[in-house]
């Protein structure tokens, strides 16, 4: 890698030369509201004297800021939009450039109907290249939510029963939590995300196309959860504080407190979650014989009562030494404690449906996770056009879960067993980013970079088994197991626009070593794999501005997912008496090839249409082991097609009412080998609506809904339809200082999963209800006086945050 290295660097003086000879002056541009607070999302069309076509169209930061290079003695017309503002434009003459900066304020699309005065708002959705922005606050129904709740009812978002991600109907997504990993999957991110209260969460991107300088892991893209950062001048805060009811309580609480006084800015937030909820599923499975014919069944109704308590403190500071020099340090620790109970009774059956056996259970687990990390960057801009930053994070997790499971037979001379097992596991990551970027012309931008990470796990499963009066370690499926991996990546993209076209080009390039160790016990020896591989991930887009409405975009790109690091384990985890969860050493990284073509027009319809193949394809693998146990693992099956089609909708019907809309339609083939020959397709839409109302001078109101048809995100398992609507209305209080926001989610409990399994030699109908139908009442109170603060740089963190398993 040293050759990289060097490589790098000389890139990199190169380009620090090549820029302070050139004589285009940088130019920047800040959008503002009526009060003077940024605008993020803005949208700028950069005009020539000579011409009404656009030069370039640019979307404002979180900082509200856009830079552009010009040249000078040139004049030019800005034409600005946002949606709930009146459109701005303005001529920039060439004595302004030379200024070099420029800040403009944006005013209210306000207009008296029927004695009401209407005022433009923030969008819940908006849509710019690349990307879907979920602004969380424009929502009434978010108010004393979870972040992985505001997920399930983002556009093109859904979960399934194991806490899996997909987007726009495809799987394998990469989570980022201000552009930095969590380094968790499968249900340890789930738990991560149900503990996080919605009320630290300004903004959530959905990237579906994501460029080079990103990690390459995310067959479907990357979901990009930003948290808030509190912009206000002294020392501030914000108070969040909300219940909610189902059938069990539940707390949302955040406290946020920020100083800023010249170039120094800290800021400490905290927030705690409490929730109980309950988890009621029913099972049948049927089993078959070699000619088809069924032979028995296993009836399987379960009630899961679970209990969380979650906190969460993040704190730092950023120190600008200099106007063109910023150094940061962010701390962040979580604790969560979970606990939960369980009763089944499962039947064995005739085919006739007569009772031949039944067994009941007692089940409960208890988890701890601990996990705590820091981030330390820093940021130099050598000019208006060049920057240089640099980030090291180091993070480590601290699992701890434990499981009981008591069965009894129900018969005459019956017998009682059980199983206990005690899984620990701990992770330490530590990850390095570097990042150059050099605005070379009026339209022209250069970026690379580098990033190493190196990940460490250690994962014990102590097993034991009881016959009612004694308990014996289970060495079968007692085990350690260790893992490190190393993964390096260096990248480049060059982006460019000329008239009506603009395109990009990027090329990041991903090493990955691993080596993994299961240590043996007295009835088992220690075994070790080892695995390398490379790959290169080219990316880019090429756009037409067919005129100041009409948008063309053709995307492509190559990209990975790597299996989660305990999938790799072949350590086995209880589910139920005949259902175990087993890792797969052979487990290897599926690659997906992306292509989109989209038609944007202004900022009020969206299509696409796109295609996908991915190789190595992962789905769920059902094993059979002894007559009645079945192994649930994962594996690499063969290849999946995907042909999907969206088409978005923002706009208002009337002054008082606002709409989004999404459909997106997947049909998706899948064929791969297990076994046999295994081939299955379906045909999914899924809708999303979001519907914010002004009633009256005071109160706003929100109704929201999804619904998805039979769809598929494996190879052997079908879902049936199902939806959830829910609607709010919120007002201010204390002199607008403070908002009220009532909400009920999933209003009909029509938020269930059921589907069919196909197993080897059987199959099983599921259905899963979850404590989803909840009225929520939160109160938020902020003060203190809007001002930007500094910009914090994304972490070190990247794709692996993904592959963490419990």
């Amino acid at each position: 890698m040293r050759g990289y290295g060097i490589a790098v660097l000389l890139s990199l003086v190169a380009a620090i030369g090549w820029a302070q000879m050139t004589t285009d002056l940088p130019f920047e541009l800040k959008i503002l509201d009526e009060k003077q607070a940024p605008l993020i999302g803005a949208t700028v069309e950069l005009l020539g004297s000579a011409s009404p076509t656009p030069l370039q169209m640019a979307v404002s930061d979180e900082g509200g800021l856009i830079n552009f290079v010009l040249k000078a003695n040139t004049t030019y017309t800005l034409k600005i939009r946002y949606v709930g503002y009146a459109e701005l434009s303005t001529e920039l003459k060439s004595e302004t450039v030379t200024t070099q900066k420029l800040s403009l304020s944006l005013q209210p699309d306000s207009k008296t109907l029927e004695g009401v005065t209407v005022s433009g708002r923030k969008s819940f959705i908006q849509r710019v290249q690349g990307k879907t922005i979920v602004n969380v606050d424009a929502s009434v129904t978010n108010a004393g939510t979870t972040v992985l709740e505001v997920l399930e009812k983002s556009p093109g978002v859904m979960v399934d029963r194991n806490g899996g991600l997909s987007l726009m109907g495809k799987t394998g997504v990469l989570v980022l939590i201000d552009d930095k990993p969590t380094y968790l999957s499968g249900a340890e991110l789930t738990n991560l995300l149900s503990g996080m209260s919605s009320t630290q969460v300004d903004q959530i991107e959905l990237i579906t196309n994501p460029s080079a300088k990103y990690d390459a892991s995310g067959n479907a893209g990357i979901i990009n959860i930003k948290t808030k950062k509190n912009k206000q001048k002294g020392f501030n805060g914000n108070l969040t504080t909300a219940y909610g009811q189902g059938f069990y309580p539940k707390s949302n609480n955040s406290l946020a407190f920020n100083y800023r006084n010249g170039r120094f800015n800290s800021y400490l937030t905290y927030s705690s979650n409490f929730n109980t909820n309950y988890t009621r599923l029913y099972a049948l499975r049927e089993y078959y014989n070699q000619n088809d014919q069924l032979e028995s069944r296993l009836d399987q109704p379960t009630l899961l009562v679970n209990q969380s308590f979650n906190n969460t403190l993040k704190t730092g500071f950023d120190y600008s030494l200099s106007d063109k020099t910023t150094l940061g340090l962010g701390l962040t620790g979580i604790t969560n404690r979970r606990k939960g109970s369980g009763n089944a009774r499962v039947a064995w059956e005739t085919p006739l449906g007569q009772i031949d056996s039944s067994i009941a259970t007692q089940s409960s687990s208890s988890g701890r996770f601990r996990s705590g990390g820091f981030n330390v960057y820093g940021k130099h801009n050598f000019s208006k056009t060049q920057q240089l930053s640099v980030d090291f994070d180091w993070l480590k997790y601290d699992i701890d879960n434990s499981q009981l499971f008591l069965n009894s037979l129900l018969a005459a001379g019956g017998y009682n067993e059980g199983a206990r097992g005690y899984l620990p596991s701990l992770l330490e990551i530590a990850s390095l980013k570097v990042d150059y970027s050099w605005q070379i012309n009026d339209n022209g931008k250069w970026e690379a970079g580098y990033k190493n990470s190196n990940i460490d796990t250690d994962n014990t499963a102590d097993y034991e088994i009881g016959n009612g009066t004694a308990w014996y370690q289970d060495y079968g499926k007692t085990n350690r197991f260790l893992y490190q991996e190393n993964i390096h990546a260096l990248y480049s993209s060059y982006e460019q626009k000329l008239d009506r076209l603009s395109f990009q080009v990027g090329l990041r390039y991903e090493r990955t070593n691993y080596d993994a160790h299961q240590l043996g016990n007295v009835e088992r020896p220690d075994s070790a794999f080892s695995r390398k591989y490379a790959g290169f991930f080219p990316s880019g887009y090429l756009s037409y501005q067919l005129d100041s409405s009409n948008v063309l975009t053709l995307t492509a790109g190559r990209r990975l997912d790597r299996p989660a690091f305990q999938h790799l384990n072949p350590f086995v985890n209880i589910l139920n008496k005949y259902t175990y969860e087993r890792g797969n050493p052979f487990f290897q990284p599926q690659y997906t090839w992306n292509l989109e073509l989209s038609h944007q027009y202004k900022d009020f319809l969206t299509t696409a249409v796109s295609y996908g193949i991915i190789r190595n394809y992962f789905s769920q693998l059902f094993l059979s082991e002894g007559e009645d146990i079945l192994i649930y693992t994962r594996g690499n099956v063969g290849k999946m097609y995907n042909l999907g089609l969206s088409v978005a909708a923002n706009f208002s019907p009337a002054k008082w009412w606002s709409f989004n809309g999404q459909v997106i339609f997947n049909k998706k083939d899948f064929q791969g080998f297990q076994d046999s020959n295994y081939s299955s397709s379906v045909a999914q839409i899924n809708f999303s609506v979001n519907n914010q109302f002004q009633l009256g001078k005071v109160y706003s109101g929100e109704i929201s809904g999804s619904y998805t048809t039979r769809s598929r995100n494996d190879i052997q398992e079908l879902l049936y339809d199902s939806g959830q609507l829910s609607f709010g209305v919120s007002r201010p209080v204390l002199k607008k200082q403070g908002t009220l926001k009532l909400s009920v989610r999933d209003l009909l409990h029509t938020r269930i999963m059921e589907g069919l399994t196909d197993f080897p030699d059987a199959e099983e109908y599921f259905i899963i209800h979850w404590d989803s139908r909840v009225v929520n009442l939160a109160f938020s109170y902020r003060f203190g006086k809007p001002l930007k603060s500094a910009r914090r740089n994304g972490g070190a963190a990247s794709d692996e945050m993904e592959r963490v398993g419990n």
